[in-house]
């Protein structure tokens, strides 16, 4: 059964960005990355007042759940896993995407841009920790202090498929402690932060289940929220107006621990899961997982990629579109073009 499953796996045309020996595809792969690792980086995200205002003002999160779910865990995946033309091809057009993500925050009435490098650091930094925090707590446990290094080394790659400067990007846990320490202040437990974190947790909104088996949604929906939760520190949850009793902490990681462990023995199990959650993001992890070989077995850094496949960083990246978009909304007053958006769907999924 494996092998006919593998024979039907298109082959990624390189390694990407990271291969068969970085920590990043052991973690990344590991079946509580893309689950509960990446939900708790959803919801992380929403603190930073700047990002969750430009995703209350689109309340994409509300109409279209499961698409916007879909398309956000392809681009992550995409990022440790994929090609690195069909990476830097996401990466290019994301920048695009995101420059109609502009606005003026609702509570402290500054401008805010989703192409802004401190935003766009926030997403990566806690990304990358949020999947590495499942992994210590519901997976193998904690990375050795070499491999955490390296870790964070890789991190600082994927840094280069967004705005910000790989620089800033923390790379140990005591660099990481201190980063969370700078941005908390910054931070911002609003009234539209807290109603999308709770949204953002609810795992119901994202999977369809028949009527017989949602006694059983139901209880799982329940024990990933716990899990989800009981990874957050205290002073986000108190910002976030998240509140869970010790007791479900307590239960929650022996159960999804010897979950995931299971889950983790299939890797067949493991993409059905995945498929459950984000349907276009099989296609992207299937290879790996499946140990199916790539068209040429290489892993380029970012710079020789964009070399080869002809692309700019994205932080230079549609400064010309950038600017218009500025001018539509901060000049004119009218709705950003969603001309990004649409050329998207190829490479990160359909809308709708």
């Amino acid at each position: 059964m494996l092998k006919r499953t593998r024979s039907e796996v298109e082959p990624a045309a390189d390694h990407g960005f990271f291969g068969p020996d970085s920590v990043a595809w052991r973690v990344w792969g590991y079946p509580t990355s893309l689950t509960v690792g990446f939900s708790r980086a959803v919801v992380v995200e929403e603190l930073d007042p700047n990002l969750v205002a430009s995703v209350d003002r689109t309340q994409d999160i509300y109409r279209r759940p499961r698409t916007r779910y879909d398309r956000t865990i392809r681009y992550f995946a995409l990022v440790a896993f994929g090609d690195s033309r069909t990476t830097l091809q996401a990466a290019d057009v994301l920048v695009k995407v995101h420059s109609k993500a502009i606005g003026v925050e609702p509570y402290g009435g500054g401008r805010y841009d989703a192409n802004d490098p401190d935003s766009q650091l926030w997403i990566l930094v806690t990304g990358w920790h949020s999947v590495l925090k499942a992994y210590e707590m519901y997976g193998p446990g904690k990375l050795s202090e070499a491999e955490e290094a390296q870790y964070w080394a890789e991190c600082a790659v994927a840094a280069e498929m967004q705005t910000c400067d790989p620089a800033d990007v923390p790379r140990s846990r005591a660099e990481l402690h201190a980063y969370y320490e700078r941005m908390r202040p910054v931070m911002s437990g609003s009234p539209i932060a807290r109603r999308a974190m709770r949204h953002l947790m609810d795992v119901d909104q994202l999977v369809d289940a028949p009527l017989v088996l949602r006694p059983a949604q139901w209880v799982v929906g329940r024990f990933f929220r716990a899990g989800v939760i009981a990874t957050l520190p205290h002073w986000m949850r108190e910002m976030g107006d998240v509140r869970q009793p010790r007791v479900m902490d307590l239960a929650a990681r022996p159960v999804l621990r010897a979950t995931f462990a299971a889950v983790s023995t299939s890797k067949r199990l493991q993409l059905r899961v995945l498929g459950m959650l984000s349907p276009s993001t099989v296609p992207v992890v299937a290879p790996v997982l499946l140990g199916v070989p790539p068209v040429s077995p290489e892993v380029l850094t970012p710079a020789e990629a964009r070399e080869r496949h002809g692309f700019e960083r994205p932080a230079e990246a549609h400064l010309a579109w950038r600017r218009q978009q500025h001018e539509r909304v901060f000049g004119r007053g009218q709705a950003p073009s969603d001309a990004g958006l649409v050329e998207s769907e190829e490479i990160l999924g359909r809308l709708g």
